[in-house]
């Protein structure tokens, strides 16, 4: 991702976890993941994983990598390989801190996920909304999709898709 990385978005590296789980702590409370979670991410996709930084922090991230369309991973479980039928891009995960909002930092990442979800043969791009977040990723072009599976984060979660 980093050739397609936006302005301010850099490949992450390991040096980077111990802020971005705070980052995840930070802007996901009850949703947030250990950081083993997204360590495992990193190590077994990292051209999946972003790291957003503006005037020298860190200040946003986002991990997303290929998957299954019918079965969206565990909240807080390791999943252990990239299955080799994969047949969905996960947007597994995209925060920023408030300094970063509004700053068109989230589109912009969005943009990216869907561009190596391209480059890699992918056709859609599929997330779980939490919190509310529905709202934002349907303006990003994300539609809610059949459920088979966000039930397992909790009320108020939706399975989303993007064709692209």
């Amino acid at each position: 991702m980093t050739d397609t990385a936006p302005r301010g978005w850099r490949q992450m590296i390991p040096a980077d976890l111990p802020v971005i789980s705070a980052i995840s702590d930070c802007v996901h409370g009850v949703y947030t993941e250990p950081v083993e979670i997204l360590a495992e991410r990193l190590a077994l996709y990292p051209q999946g994983c972003l790291t957003l930084e503006q005037d020298g922090a860190i200040t946003g991230y986002v991990i997303a990598h290929p998957w299954l369309r019918t079965a969206p991973p565990r909240l807080g479980h390791p999943i252990g390989a990239i299955p080799a039928r994969a047949d969905t891009y996960y947007l597994h995960d995209i925060a920023l801190l408030p300094a970063s909002r509004g700053t068109g930092a989230g589109k912009a990442a969005t943009a990216a996920v869907a561009e190596q979800a391209r480059q890699a043969g992918f056709r859609e791009v599929t997330l779980t909304a939490i919190n509310g977040a529905d709202r934002f990723w349907a303006a990003q072009g994300f539609a809610y999709a059949e459920d088979t599976g966000s039930a397992a984060y909790g009320e108020g979660t939706y399975l989303m898709r993007r064709t692209i």
